[in-house]
């Protein structure tokens, strides 16, 4: 799949507020994140979310361009840093649950998204993906994190933290962008200082030339 869509400001965009803000258009280009419940602590994460309530108290939906920058600067950067020092159970570690969520994340591939890069973190999944025929990336989260859900609660029992409620998502707005969210899907192992074979990475061969 060569001809990618990237946010068009001409189009119409839904906005959904669930526990977090999303930007959805159909047919687009995302960069989506989710999360072991267990991933953050809890006191940062009601630090968080009142810093961030508070912020989109002050800047109401629907947010410009601009807006949209402001928010993912001041929010979803934070949350990444903090996944990235890997607290929490980290099950993902495990090869056969990391192989589990990256055969979820290919499931749907050419019916509902095309898969441009993802990678299977010890506690989070980064994916950049084109939606297709109609999709909407809500679904297609629920999809991928309910199936993994029950098949690593079957696998680990208590041992299995569950899933952070909601996830963080990125309209990819144009090639600088995209080149951007390819080269952190590919250097997240790196910034977070994993051993080989604590991560699983995906990337198309249009991911691979950037």
């Amino acid at each position: 799949m060569e001809n990618l869509r990237f946010f068009n400001p001409y189009a119409e965009v839904v906005f959904l507020q669930n526990r977090l803000p999303h930007w959805e258009q159909l047919g687009a280009t995302y960069f989506v994140t989710f999360r072991l419940s267990d991933s953050v602590p809890r006191e940062l994460r009601e630090q968080w979310a009142r810093e961030r309530d508070a912020w989109l108290k002050r800047t109401p939906p629907p947010h410009s361009a601009a807006q949209e920058v402001e928010y993912h600067a001041m929010f979803s950067g934070r949350m990444e840093r903090w996944l990235d020092e890997g607290m929490g159970s980290c099950v993902l570690r495990d090869t056969k649950a990391s192989k589990i969520m990256a055969d979820a994340l290919a499931h749907f591939e050419g019916e509902r998204c095309h898969q441009i890069a993802f990678i299977v973190m010890p506690n989070h999944v980064h994916t950049l993906f084109a939606t297709l025929n109609g999709a909407r990336v809500s679904d297609l989260v629920r999809s991928w994190k309910g199936f993994v859900a029950h098949r690593l609660k079957a696998c680990l029992g208590a041992r299995w933290p569950g899933w952070q409620k909601d996830y963080f998502d990125r309209l990819v707005r144009d090639e600088t962008h995209f080149d951007r969210c390819v080269r952190y899907i590919r250097k997240n192992p790196v910034k977070a200082k994993l051993p080989s074979g604590a991560s699983v990475l995906f990337e198309s061969e249009r991911a691979k030339s950037c």
